[in-house]
């Protein structure tokens, strides 16, 4: 019996608020708090309570027939409570449905997958408590920041007793395979379920596009493409931003509509089910190992890590960043260490990538900034201040 699996991302970082020069070692309260209550209420409206009840009412009309799966980063959970609880409670009775399974990531949402591996552990193990602690669930599956992944990282995350790695369908990877199957890491016994992002992208990035070809994309249409890889792999991953519905594409795209429509569609052939990333892992067999010696991500064309590292603003900016860590580390100052790793998250080095075209206008719809050079002045300020922190007494207290 072929499946379908869903998986989304929630994620909200902690902007930082215009930081100039002469705020140096004056002003240590870095982060743009009206702007972040701001964005997280707004996407609360927009996305994440309405999406929560389809999803809720989709599990109630199949009987659980309809199964989904998120990773909640830690800093988005932190700023739910501050901001809008009624927000976390609702992904929690989704939680309680038996029908919804929590994935893990890094709590931060960082790169240090690529810096720091201790680092990158304690982040991880952060955040499976936050989860147990939230959701009553311990996570089994794990997916990277930005589905970020090397052998490296996959061998990294096997050693950590997880079951199983999402990670994105790149095609120079995949080479002759095809996303639809189960894997393996290499060298290790550890599965890996694999984005089919045309399929992924289709919904995410295309679904109100007017110049598509295939616009405009119905859950009959869409259905219909699913149930026409029977025969040809065992999993459908659909995998994106949970921010897909009702905001990156409008409630008045008709993208809720699309969405619970889709599992009754979906069902009309019997031999299809939809299941959750452990479901898949248990029933179905790993075809092989699938090498990945290059850093894959989700993000941007290129399907790499230049959306982060592509330039020399974020390169100077990551360097230094993780340069502290020992000192941080030194100073044993729960405050200071909670601001280090909120300044590590991945989403400040993306607002410094200098892309072009599509991969441009995605960059900017995200960011808060005028253009990537702001977001490296204020980034660059920012640490000149905490470099001044780090090397400060240890019993000074930096207040979040």
């Amino acid at each position: 019996m072929p499946s379908v699996c869903f998986y989304f991302e929630v994620h909200q970082p902690y902007r930082l608020k215009p930081y100039g020069a002469l705020q140096v070692g004056r002003d240590h309260d870095y982060f743009d708090e009206k702007l972040n209550a701001e964005v997280l209420r707004k996407v609360a409206n927009t996305c994440y309570l309405p999406a929560n009840e389809a999803m809720l009412r989709m599990i109630e009309r199949t009987d659980g027939r309809f199964r989904a799966s998120y990773a909640l980063t830690g800093v988005v959970i932190e700023q739910m409570k501050l901001y809008a609880p009624e927000v976390l409670d609702s992904f929690v009775r989704l939680a309680k449905t038996g029908s919804v399974e929590l994935i893990a990531e890094t709590y931060y949402h960082t790169l240090a997958a690529l810096y720091d591996k201790d680092e990158y552990r304690d982040q991880i193990e952060m955040e499976m408590k936050l989860i147990e602690s939230e959701f009553g669930q311990v996570p089994r599956v794990f997916r990277n920041t930005e589905l970020i992944y090397n052998d490296e990282i996959g061998q990294l995350i096997a050693d950590e007793g997880f079951n199983a790695m999402i990670i994105e369908g790149a095609d120079d990877v995949l080479d002759w395979r095809s996303p639809n199957f189960v894997y393996r890491v290499a060298g290790r016994d550890m599965k890996l379920l694999v984005k089919n992002y045309k399929l992924s992208d289709d919904i995410a990035f295309r679904f109100s596009n007017k110049d598509w070809s295939d616009y405009p994309l119905t859950a009959e249409k869409f259905a219909g493409w699913i149930h026409g890889r029977s025969g040809a792999g065992d999993v459908v991953n659909l995998f994106m931003d949970y921010e897909t519905f009702g905001e990156h594409q409008w409630k008045e795209t008709g993208i809720f509509d699309f969405l619970e429509q889709l599992p009754d569609l979906l069902f009309t052939h019997p031999q299809w089910d939809i299941l959750t990333p452990s479901q898949v892992v248990d029933r179905y067999p790993a075809l092989g190992e699938l090498p990945c010696q290059r850093t894959v991500s989700w993000a941007d064309e290129a399907r790499d890590v230049s959306a982060w590292q592509g330039n020399a603003m974020q390169q100077r900016a990551l360097a230094e960043i993780y340069s502290l860590g020992s000192a941080v580390r030194r100073r044993n100052n729960s405050h200071l260490l909670a601001l280090w790793r909120r300044l590590q998250t991945s989403d400040h080095f993306y607002y410094m990538a200098t892309k072009s075209n599509f991969d441009a206008a995605v960059h900017d719809y995200f960011s808060p900034y005028e253009g990537p050079y702001d977001a490296f002045i204020h980034y660059m300020n920012v640490m000149k201040d905490l470099n001044l922190s780090v090397l400060a007494t240890a019993e000074k207290q930096i207040q979040l």
